[in-house]
């Protein structure tokens, strides 16, 4: 499969590279430029074109992110070519924080997206909304839930998403899937990457730089002085987050099953 892709594109001098858990990445030369390269079974098909689709977007509200050069299928195998950067060992967190506050001020025209994506390798339903707090419930927990039930995991969330009653927040473009490994650092600056985006409320991305360790201070610092945060954050974080632990449950099992129950507690906690 993937001498097959190799061929159709054209690529030699392919180097096996990190990249993440799911896809085959390559450093690999077409013509005069190096370009990155992921492959995978013909069935990631769409989970390349929804991320060469999120890339773009992220690229269009400022955000620094690889550039799509193609996606599809040959050989048997599906592919997305991009843009290779040049990545660093630890970079500017506070230029990271301004450069998402910017991208967040962008405004979006309702909460969704015009085409359903992924969250790792997760179904990621998305539709369009009016509705903020109806969005969030309908297209991420219940989902999250449902699969969580189908694998043996119940639990009581009634109530939950009334940590949002009083939240009105305009829509932004989501990066979607935002902890320390979908980010890094070039000689230009910080850049994103391996994107789930949406039009969202901006602190789910904020939720879920915390969710993993968390970025440094600087970085949350540069933000909320760029764009300040509203009252009602340090509750809200809790439910946003609530959709990646929820998530990483359904991915990788019982050992995230803790984490939510305690999320769980938090909001009870707050409402």
């Amino acid at each position: 499969m993937v001498d097959e892709v190799l061929r159709a594109l054209g690529a030699r001098d392919a180097q096996s590279v990190s990249g993440g858990c799911i896809h085959r990445c390559y450093r690999v030369r077409i013509g005069a430029r190096e370009r990155f390269l992921k492959i995978n079974e013909a069935r990631f098909a769409d989970a390349f074109a929804a991320e060469a689709d999120g890339l773009q977007a992220l690229r269009g509200v400022g955000l620094r992110a690889p550039e799509p050069i193609a996606h599809g299928v040959a050989g048997g195998g599906a592919y997305l070519l991009l843009e290779l950067l040049a990545l660093e060992r630890g970079g500017d967190f506070a230029a990271l924080g301004r450069m998402l506050a910017e991208a967040h001020r962008n405004p979006g025209p309702r909460f969704g997206w015009r085409r359903d994506n992924y969250i790792g390798s997760t179904a990621q339903q998305n539709g369009w909304s009016e509705d903020w707090p109806a969005f969030f419930w309908q297209r991420r927990l219940r989902p999250q839930l449902a699969l969580a039930a189908a694998k043996g995991f119940r639990f009581e969330v009634d109530g939950v998403v009334e940590v949002l009653r009083a939240h009105r927040p305009p829509a932004a473009l989501l990066h979607g899937d935002l902890w320390s490994g979908n980010v890094g650092f070039t000689a230009q600056g910080p850049v994103v990457f391996d994107p789930a985006v949406y039009y969202g409320d901006r602190e789910a991305d904020l939720a879920m730089t915390e969710l993993f360790g968390g970025f440094p201070s600087e970085f949350y610092a540069a933000y909320r002085e760029a764009y300040p945060l509203h009252p009602g954050y340090a509750q809200r974080k809790h439910l946003y987050n609530l959709y990646h632990l929820l998530n990483h449950l359904n991915l990788f099992g019982a050992g995230y099953a803790g984490q939510v129950r305690a999320t769980l507690g938090l909001l009870r906690d707050a409402l």
